[in-house]
């Protein structure tokens, strides 16, 4: 028991979020992250034309960032279970003797190719960050010391407060419109992680072995 109870422990010391409120991630340090699921672009089937300018519009969306942001791929073994779990529907449905034959052979067909090729599913997403210079309520140098270093716990107190949060969210959503506009440019669109969303990617991350549903955002067209 002692030694689960220390390695429960030092994995929630490793993970540096506090909370993740209405989609926003609340870190230890008292900073906000937003994550924006971004679609993809093939560039191989565009033209050279094409090509050269939807590179020439991102870099401009680059040099118009006045604040940091970070693009991170996620790539892992494409998970067909779900696709398999729609054709064993489609199979028991099926009342024609001819394509329950057919339907059970490319189950057969897509299980065999998926186990010897290596497919991958990628996707893409854009971390928003925020650091508010949070000051408490207090005078003199020491006041706002205190108020910017992390309280005991790790967290500052002060992003507890509602109104506070509404005011940063606000700055990351503001954060977020600049990104999508630069970036609708380019023929790239993006969509902001909900709470279960944000929870089920790092759930992923930090499992990596185990394989659940995909991640799902809607309003993201493929």
């Amino acid at each position: 028991m002692a030694d689960e109870k220390v390695k429960a422990q030092a994995t929630q010391d490793f993970v540096p979020i506090k909370e993740v409120r209405d989609g926003v991630i609340v870190l230890k340090n008292g900073s906000l992250r937003m994550l924006l699921m971004a679609s993809s672009i093939n560039l191989a089937l565009k033209s050279q034309n094409e090509q050269e300018a939807i590179i020439g519009q991102f870099q401009n969306f680059l040099n118009s960032l006045e604040f940091t942001v970070q693009f991170f791929v996620e790539s892992r073994d494409l998970d067909i279970r779900p696709y398999i779990a729609l054709l064993e529907d489609r199979y028991v449905a099926e009342l024609d003797d001819l394509m329950k034959i057919q339907i059970r052979e490319y189950i057969t067909f897509i299980k065999d190719f998926t186990e010897r090729s290596n497919i991958m599913s990628k996707n893409f997403f854009i971390v928003v960050p925020y650091d508010p210079a949070i000051v408490a309520p207090g005078s003199g140098v020491g006041g706002m010391l205190s108020a910017l270093l992390p309280s005991k716990d790790g967290s500052n107190a002060n992003i507890t407060s509602d109104t506070q949060f509404e005011e940063y969210r606000t700055q990351l959503e503001q954060r977020v419109a600049v990104i999508e506009q630069g970036l609708v440019r380019t023929g790239v669109r993006i969509a902001p992680l909900g709470t279960e969303e944000v929870i089920e990617l790092f759930y992923k991350l930090f499992n990596p072995g185990e394989l659940e549903k995909p991640l799902q955002v809607t309003q993201v067209v493929q």
